[in-house]
């Protein structure tokens, strides 16, 4: 192809990887994405000796960007794993439609993955070699599930094994921070990452949990009941906040106050919890689950900048 063939072709694809990004790439990724690093990073430095001020630097600002990038390089990756199974549940996304190729969103995976690890090594080795992990993970689920039927269609067994994907974002946070020196090396980062797990997973699986059996469709409230799963959602949120104050509080110099707002914030898993349960909703409400998810990254956010 010629060079003058070769840049209206780009300048497309650029525009479809644009419009992509805009439709499947929404505004919550990326305040997800600056949330959850801050509640992270802030969380481990206000937890680990020696006591001492935590507040975002340059270096935290990269970590968002990275973080940011890879959540779009795997939403890029998603679109080509469940091909099959948004053909027949979502046939309005772009792959399934034609607004993109498959081809042009490998390109652009491969573009995200370089800048990512590029940024990271301006952090750290560890920081690049983690990103690279976050990234070849994502790839090799893929292969996974395209070869193992039990895998496509057993959620639970799916969450067993992607799950650790969202461990190695936690892991390149902390230790690119640690390498940076915006948080000191301590037992308690695992504590962090024990927290924000437990606020995730009861997230997926109230956003996959109704009370309606949906045929083909994978929803957690399949294996478990409607019932089992909301109660599992609910558990883990309240995991997420007895790991915290077991394991993150006492080490706080936080106001008394400010310390009780993630068991405050109870009271919303709690409420979508029984008003499903009640017959109330076919669908177990997503929006509660999102405001505690938020609200607890933000409260977290909030200590860490107190006790400093």
């Amino acid at each position: 192809m010629t060079e003058t063939g070769t840049a209206p072709g780009l300048f497309v694809s650029i525009a479809r990887l644009a419009r992509f990004t805009r439709v499947m790439y929404k505004p919550h990724y990326l305040v997800y994405a600056i949330i959850w690093v801050l509640a992270l990073e802030g969380m481990a430095a206000a937890v680990a000796p020696p006591e001492s001020p935590w507040r975002p630097s340059g270096a935290t600002v990269v970590r968002i960007v990275v973080v940011a990038i890879a959540l779009l390089y795997l939403r890029m990756l998603d679109e080509q794993k469940d091909l099959d199974y948004d053909r027949v549940h979502n046939p309005d996304r772009p792959l399934v439609t034609g607004a993109v190729s498959a081809a042009e969103l490998r390109w652009a995976m491969g573009v995200l993955g370089a800048v990512s690890i590029a940024l990271s090594l301006a952090l750290s080795v560890r920081s690049a070699l983690t990103i690279a992990a976050v990234l070849g993970y994502g790839l090799a689920l893929w292969a996974m599930e395209r070869g193992s039927e039990r895998m496509r269609t057993g959620i639970l067994l799916n969450l067993a094994i992607t799950y650790p994907i969202q461990l190695l974002v936690i892991a390149y946070v902390l230790l690119s921070a640690i390498d940076t020196g915006d948080i000191e090396p301590s037992g308690r980062a695992t504590a962090v990452a024990l927290v924000s797990t437990g606020v995730f997973l009861s997230f997926e699986v109230v956003r996959k949990t109704a009370r309606e059996d949906r045929p083909g469709e994978l929803l957690y409230s399949q294996p478990l009941g409607p019932a089992g799963s909301a109660v599992v959602a609910l558990l883990l949120a309240i995991g997420a906040v007895t790991a915290y104050l077991l394991l993150l509080r006492p080490a706080l110099a936080a106001p008394v106050p400010l310390e009780w707002i993630p068991v405050a914030l109870l009271v919303i898993p709690v409420g979508a919890t029984w008003r499903f349960l009640r017959g109330r909703d076919i669908e177990h409400p997503v929006l509660p689950a999102v405001a505690f998810t938020l609200l607890c990254y933000l409260s977290f956010i909030a200590l860490a900048l107190w006790s400093g």
